[in-house]
Order: C-alpha cells, then structure tokens, then sequence
C-alpha cells in the first residue's frame, strides 16, 4: 500500500445543468424527456388544449420539461392547481358550473375520478334515462346495439356451441 494520494480530475458532467429525470406535478410522475406540452397531456384531466393555455399564459417555450428551472416548475404547479388566478378561460375547464357548487372548477386525478362517480351515482338515484342505462350496465350515448356491445340480447357469458357429431346420430 503506498501513501500516494489520489487526485479525481474534475468531471465533465459537473458543468451540465442537473438533469431531472422524473419531475412530480398534480400528483403524476413526467418524463422530463417530453416537451412541456406533452408531457402535461399525462396527467389525468389535462387536455392538449388546457396544457398548451398554461404554457402560453406563463410565457414559457415548449422545451423539454427536464430544462425547465426550479421556479417554472413552481409557477406550473399553481397555474395547473388555480387556472382562475393566471387568466386561462373557463370555457377550457373540465368541469363547468359545477352542480353542487355552480363555479367553474378544474380538476385533476383522484378529483376528477371521484366526481365523475358522483355525477354518475346522481343520475342512477334520480332514475334518468342516462342514470337507468348506467345501472344496467347498457350504452349510454346512443351508440348502436342491435350488432354490438357487450350485454345485448343475452350474449354475455360462456359460448354455446354446436357439436355436429351428435347432431349426425
């Protein structure tokens, strides 16, 4: 063993600003390899539309989310949290006068999947037309079910078959 000491040379990646992999905003975790836009689209309940207001309402270029500053992830994280307080429009937002509130509101993920139960739950108990095909599990918007979906005319469950064998004898 010598007593020699070991000098490390300085790094080159030292220089690079820090490159965040993952970034956390409204409870989602962002690939900070996507461009700004698109990578809010992946939070549940953000549309292209609601993402590309946020980013023209701060000002801020479509760059990839991992070159983004400590302070523009801050000032995304509370226009996403209050829209109303950085001017984008209400007609944007995903839940407009509200039924139980009657504001303009936007919601995220666990809030937006909890509301959406309740509006359905709503419906069942004031037996609409749309509340009466949500219970019995049929298509709601109108679509065609003569041919197709799940629970039409009995054709849920296992296959019956023919067995031509025995149908020889």
């Amino acid at each position: 063993m010598s007593n020699k000491k070991i000098t490390s040379k300085p790094s080159i990646r030292s220089k690079k600003p820090e490159f965040k992999q993952i970034i956390r905003i409204a409870e989602a975790d962002l690939d900070g390899n996507k461009k700004l836009e698109h990578a809010l689209i992946s939070i549940k309940g953000i549309s292209w539309a609601f993402a590309h207001a946020i980013r023209k309402s701060l000002n801020l270029d479509n760059v990839k989310l991992s070159e983004l500053s400590q302070d523009d992830v801050e000032k995304l994280k509370n226009a996403i949290a209050k829209p109303q307080e950085f001017g984008i429009p209400s007609w944007i937002y995903n839940r407009q006068k509200d039924i139980s509130i009657g504001k303009d509101m936007h919601l995220l993920s666990n809030d937006l999947i909890l509301a959406n139960r309740m509006d359905v739950r709503r419906l069942k108990t004031i037996r609409c037309y749309r509340g009466v095909r949500h219970f019995y599990n049929h298509k709601v918007r109108g679509q065609r079910t003569r041919s197709r979906g799940a629970n039409v005319r009995g054709r849920t469950g296992a296959t019956v078959g023919v067995v031509r064998k025995k149908l020889k004898k």
